[in-house]
């Protein structure tokens, strides 16, 4: 095929992933080849149950001819995993395992100078153990990358927190101008290489109506200092806006990212607005990577009843 591979990681072994990743097979065909670090063992005996056909290509992990794969066959690293049940209950038992996956992952993409990377859900209560906030902090951790930003992008609007995986009252504390121009940076550096485009942005406040009761608010002492200097660089950028009307149709129209000041205050409306229509962009390491918006989802597992939507939208970002 010629084209650079899409390198995929499965993430928590007992986690929706792989029946998203079969039913995107299905729907789809994609130029870039897919190489997936996984248990062989694993995808097929969750094959089987959820009653996919595939057949697979083993590849070792010193493979250097990526050029003449195809999407024929599923192309597999595999992982050894040990388990009783293919569908099981999400524990630390995995952690070894899926830090394997990772590690593999990166030593191919560093060595062939690769830029395209999928992961899949992993738990932040066992995997991460509460040492790091999110796989975003993982592989910024894992390649020595400071200034990063999480993206959930939709091609009608973005969205981007300041702060990600932080107990709330612990936003505040993390919320200072130097993180909103790294922020605002890393956005529009990814808006110039990928649509040739300056984005229009809007900041959210932090506090109800962009108000404090305190003598001296985040908005007052960061947030408008930030804004008026990103403004002086020629940024199409406007905020604080409330975080309660931001999200209207009026306002929606006018930009392409709304950066919020933590989590759930832009992740929220994000999905309801377009449910799983939307990817996980971490900006600022040496590749794309890309993670469907869903976690494991521990309760739909086995079920086949899971939207794929998601993990498709990611492979045709990066099919390209």
């Amino acid at each position: 095929m010629g084209k650079e591979p899409i390198v995929i990681v499965g993430g928590e072994p007992n986690s929706i992933f792989l029946e998203i990743f079969f039913k995107s097979l299905i729907s789809n065909t994609y130029k870039s080849p897919l190489i997936i670090i996984i248990s062989k063992k694993l995808l097929k005996e969750q094959m089987k149950k959820l009653d996919f056909d595939f057949k697979i290509n083993d590849i070792d992990k010193k493979f250097k001819d990526f050029s003449k794969l195809d999407n024929n066959k599923i192309n597999l690293i595999n992982i050894d995993y040990n388990f009783k049940k293919c569908f099981d209950k999400i524990s630390s038992r995995s952690n070894k395992y899926i830090n394997e996956t990772f590690e593999t992952a990166l030593t191919i993409i560093k060595q062939n100078n690769f830029s395209k990377f999928i992961n899949g859900p992993v738990s932040k209560k066992y995997f991460l153990r509460g040492k790091i906030l999110g796989v975003t902090e993982y592989l910024a951790k894992k390649t020595k990358k400071k200034e990063i930003a999480m993206l959930i992008f939709n091609k009608n609007l973005s969205v981007s927190p300041l702060t990600t995986h932080l107990a709330l009252k612990n936003v505040h504390k993390k919320i200072t101008k130097d993180k909103i121009y790294t922020q605002v940076n890393l956005i529009n550096n990814f808006y110039k290489k990928k649509f040739n485009k300056i984005p229009r942005i809007a900041i959210t406040g932090l506090n109800p109506h962009c108000e404090s009761n305190f003598q001296s608010s985040e908005e007052n002492k960061i947030i408008i200092p930030a804004i008026k200097k990103l403004r002086l660089k020629n940024n199409k950028i406007n905020g604080p806006f409330p975080a309660d009307t931001i999200f209207t149709k009026s306002l929606l129209k006018k930009y392409d990212v709304i950066i919020g000041m933590y989590h759930d205050q832009v992740l929220s409306p994000m999905k309801a607005l377009f449910n799983f229509d939307a990817i996980n962009i971490t900006l600022g390491l040496p590749f794309i990577r890309i993670s469907p918006d869903h976690g494991p989802n521990h309760s739909m597992l086995g079920k086949n009843l899971s939207d794929p939507k998601s993990l498709i939208q990611a492979l045709k970002f990066l099919d390209k």
